[in-house]
């Protein structure tokens, strides 16, 4: 919501609208209205998921679960009192919690992590957000959106997070910069001191070692990644171990050392996306009934909802050159594209990679408004073995941005798109 919402902020209050003709004045943006309505948007949803246990006939117990024996788990509730219940099956869900950086406390007031930055009461005159991969990226500019001066220091030298193609990487920073968004690659946060006046000071310096630099911010956000949530939860006391992570190993039916103890999601290996966990739970449920268990974890995709939108799935150029796979690219930019040249939205495009021998799609990688809607097609297409000349071959509508894509696809088949 704040994502959309800060997004239309920013085209309303720049020269966006008045270049397409539209002439507003007075704009200003009350932030209070804007966070009801985000907070309006969870409500709702987490509302639709109780109405859907209660439709269901699932019985929901509100507390914290421990498991106390094999076929048992007892929940404490808000009051202090504990529920037990017996069951055949035990099914660990309990995601993932905010890691935290060294040496530097989170407050939730003006040093956040991801959950106080979506509740801040007012834009911050400037931020330091530590970490420039998914979470950063996205935070930080719904606030640089907003008014915040906005500068992410990374320790890494790109932004995005692990996955991401380095050429989409390279060109989704690029654009990032031109909208005001300010980056401190290879370097990493040496500490972080609040003053009296309540500003903060975050130290920082080169990764490889180098001099120091103090940064003053008004809000500091961190957001150096996830960790699981699997503390407390009685693992141990029923013999299963953890990884060095904090992951709970698990078969390819996501059965444990126990095999009624079952978990999926964020507790259990591979990135901490809701899409992968929920169809790990649908899997690993269908699997307790006596089902088939698959996933390809190779098709689940990884969107970053800024604008523009990057979204990938398969494998990016540098993971098929480790590996010593021969293969093809096809590429597309959005600038080529009648649907995003008649929106005024061309930044982007779209990369395609085929293996050389077969045509058929390993990775795509795209860059631009609808991405991650985009990047379902071609998941589909992964999942089902599809070639880029399959792909080339279906009949896209036109106009839409869509049509970018099987113009990459062409591009990686046949050597040469039809538009560019």
């Amino acid at each position: 919501a704040l994502l959309n919402n800060s997004h239309l902020y920013h085209l309303a209050h720049g020269k966006d609208f008045a270049n397409r003709g539209i002439e507003i004045t007075g704009i200003r943006l009350n932030l209070e209205k804007m966070m009801e309505q985000k907070s309006g948007a969870v409500k709702a949803l987490t509302g639709g998921i109780a109405h859907l246990f209660k439709q269901n006939k699932v019985v929901h117990v509100s507390g914290f679960g421990k498991i106390t024996g094999k076929n048992q788990v007892t929940a404490t509730k808000e009051d202090g009192s504990t529920q037990v219940i017996n069951t055949k099956n035990i099914l660990i869900a309990t995601g993932s919690e905010v890691a935290p950086f060294p040496g530097i406390t989170i407050d939730e007031d003006n040093i956040v992590s991801s959950t106080g930055a979506l509740s801040l009461k007012k834009v911050p005159e400037k931020m330091v957000v530590i970490g420039a991969g998914v979470i950063g990226v996205e935070l930080g500019s719904v606030w640089q959106r907003l008014g915040a001066d906005v500068t992410a220091v990374e320790f890494m030298g790109h932004v995005g997070g692990m996955g991401i193609d380095m050429e989409i990487s390279k060109n989704f920073q690029r654009i990032l910069q031109k909208q005001g968004l300010k980056f401190k690659l290879n370097t990493k946060v040496t500490g972080a001191t609040k003053k009296p006046d309540g500003k903060i000071d975050v130290a920082v310096e080169a990764a490889a070692g180098g001099k120091a630099e103090v940064i003053t911010c008004d809000v500091l956000l961190v957001c150096i990644g996830r960790r699981p949530f699997t503390k407390n939860l009685g693992l141990e006391d029923i013999g299963i171990e953890l990884d060095k992570r904090g992951r709970i190993p698990v078969n390819n039916r996501f059965q444990t050392k126990i095999p009624n103890v079952y978990a999926i999601g964020d507790v259990v290996a591979g990135p901490m996306l809701a899409h992968k966990a929920e169809d790990e739970g649908i899997l690993c449920v269908e699997g307790m009934a006596g089902g088939a268990v698959h996933i390809d974890y190779n098709c689940v995709p990884s969107v970053i909802y800024t604008h523009p939108e990057v979204a990938w799935v398969g494998k990016s150029e540098e993971q098929l050159k480790e590996e010593g796979i021969e293969y093809k690219i096809g590429k597309f930019p959005f600038a080529a594209n009648s649907r995003a040249k008649t929106n005024a939205d061309t930044d982007g495009m779209v990369k395609i990679l085929s293996q050389k021998s077969t045509d058929r799609m390993l990775g795509a990688h795209i860059l631009g408004a609808g991405a991650g809607e985009m990047v379902n097609e071609a998941a589909l297409a992964m999942e089902y073995g599809a070639s880029c000349e399959d792909v080339a071959r279906v009949c896209h509508a036109h106009p839409t941005v869509s049509e970018a894509f099987r113009e990459a696809n062409l591009a990686a088949s046949f050597g040469k798109a039809i538009n560019f």
